[in-house]
């Protein structure tokens, strides 16, 4: 293991802590937001990767003023937060109407519908103005109205319309199929396919509703593509951290990477190349992703100085149980490595293991909570190292 002479933050971990390299991450916000900005469209990020108020603080500073969250229980936290302009890009659930109107008593609140009972619900609100965008499937067949049922979605403005209240923004869609692409170039046909679709509909619908807008959001599309023609808004939000899809599909490279999951290693089975970390499903999640035609739960690196390594050629964590975690090294497990030492796990998809862990600890030592926080928890000795 490559550790530094000098006293480490490494030297505080002694559970599954989730790792922040802030640099990396600064990088990724500056390339996303000139990329886009210089496209001339409207950036509004997802937070829902992040989901912290202090890393949200840097997008402010990067003079981001729209957000995306992906459920009310976000958006309210971010409206705390100081937040003005958010979209939940979630299609509306009927149960959380009362806390989505008091919410959008105090801040610009756009929202997502896709039937008439949404806009129905909504309608029966007191004055309160909202801002709305059909949700449409245009490939990902996740929800959504069918790209092709034209006049069903013509027939949704409609009703939208006969609500002085209520502002139909336009048309929205996820193309989440992107992350089952296998090159670039195919992310990037995936990503316009999405996008032209909706601009055939909104052609469709232009005399009757000339104003529409299109807003389109994926962090491989956005990554990959240089052809934002059509698109009035961008909803990226993965690119801040990415993470081993995101590298497997080619949207990032490992030094994009901007988080690592560090896991004790609680025994080394050096006969089968399988090492065991403390570090299972509660930490790393069950995302998956396949690699060399295995599953694989995330990357694997080494300890290289304060930071982590590029990903171990043929190693791969290849099952997780509740606490434990097996990394598989087809190669062989390093000689310099011991029971004792730390794996560092590029996870598989970062968002769900930021759910899961609640907390960063960066590489200079400092805690940052997410709204998942109950309180922030400092690290067993971290005040030594200051």
């Amino acid at each position: 293991m490559s550790y530094s002479s000098e006293p480490s933050v490494f030297d505080s971990i002694s559970q599954p802590t989730l790792l922040l390299d802030c640099a990396v991450v600064r990088e990724n916000l500056q390339f996303m937001t000139r990329k886009i900005l210089n496209a001339g469209v409207r950036f509004r990020p997802h937070f829902k990767t992040h989901q912290s108020a202090e890393i949200g603080q840097w997008f402010r500073e990067a003079g981001i003023n729209a957000i995306t969250v992906s459920s009310v229980d976000m958006a309210e936290y971010f409206a705390s937060a100081g937040w003005q302009d958010i979209l939940i890009a979630f299609s509306l659930n009927l149960r959380q109407l009362e806390r989505i109107e008091l919410l959008a008593r105090k801040v610009h609140l756009e929202v997502l519908v896709e039937n008439e009972a949404a806009v129905q619900a909504l309608g029966r609100i007191s004055p309160t103005p909202f801002s709305l965008w059909i949700k449409v499937d245009a490939g990902a067949h996740r929800t959504g109205i069918g790209y092709t049922s034209v006049e069903e979605i013509r027939n949704l403005a409609r009703k939208i319309k006969t609500q002085p209240h209520l502002q139909l923004r336009g048309l929205l869609t996820h193309s989440g199929n992107t992350y089952h692409c296998n090159s670039i170039d195919e992310v990037i046909r995936t990503f316009r396919s999405g996008a032209d679709r909706l601009n055939e509909i909104r052609n469709s619908l232009r005399d009757e509703f000339p104003s529409l807008q299109i807003s389109v959001g994926d962090t491989p599309g956005c990554s990959t593509c240089q052809d934002f023609s059509g698109i009035d808004e961008l909803r990226p939000g993965n690119f801040i951290f990415y993470d081993a899809q995101q590298f497997l599909i080619g949207s990032c490279t490992t030094e994009q990477i901007a988080v690592a999951v560090a896991c004790p290693v609680v025994a080394l089975h050096r006969q089968r190349n399988e090492v065991v970390v403390y570090g299972g499903a509660i930490h790393l999640s069950k995302d998956w992703l396949e690699v060399d035609g295995n599953i694989s739960f995330g990357l694997v690196a080494l300890a290289e100085g304060r930071h982590w390594s590029r990903p171990i050629a043929g190693a791969a964590v290849r099952s997780l149980s509740q606490e434990h975690g097996v990394a598989q090294f087809t190669r062989g497990i390093p000689e310099e490595l011991r029971v004792g030492d730390l794996l560092f796990i590029l996870p598989a998809h970062s968002f769900l293991t930021v759910q899961a862990l609640k907390n960063y600890l960066t590489l200079e030592g400092k805690v940052i909570s997410t709204m998942n926080s109950q309180y922030p928890v400092k690290p067993h000795s971290m005040n030594s190292l200051h």
